[in-house]
């Protein structure tokens, strides 16, 4: 057992190393890689997309949290801007890549549900 792991990492005997040593001394570079991929990269990249989605379809009156943590509803929407009514008398604008969630409609009750 211990010859074969040492013809796999050396290659074959005499010094040559043989073909498929050397493709499999990269096999641990490209397994990491493959689960960067599956585990990081790859569900950034969905992320990132539903992001830009939820931006490009906000609209007057949906309910939003920006970055920071304000809530509000949405009153206009600009190019790079949107205007959110925070309360009664206030309204504020705010960059477009600042709303960071968009709540859902049930959520319009008015009282906070005691558990």
């Amino acid at each position: 057992m211990n010859h074969f792991v040492n013809f796999l990492l050396m290659g074959a005997p005499g010094g040559q190393q043989s073909g498929s040593a050397g493709i499999i001394s990269f096999l641990p570079i490209v397994l990491i890689f493959a689960v960067f991929w599956f585990f990081m990269i790859r569900p950034q990249n969905k992320q990132r997309k539903e992001t830009q989605r939820m931006l490009a379809e906000l609209k007057k009156g949906d309910r939003v949290v920006t970055i920071g943590g304000i809530h509000g509803v949405v009153q206009s929407v600009r190019e790079n801007s949107v205007i959110l009514k925070v309360d009664e008398d206030c309204k504020i604008e705010i960059s477009r890549s600042a709303v960071a969630s968009m709540k859902e409609k049930s959520d319009s009750s008015g009282g906070e549900s005691a558990d």
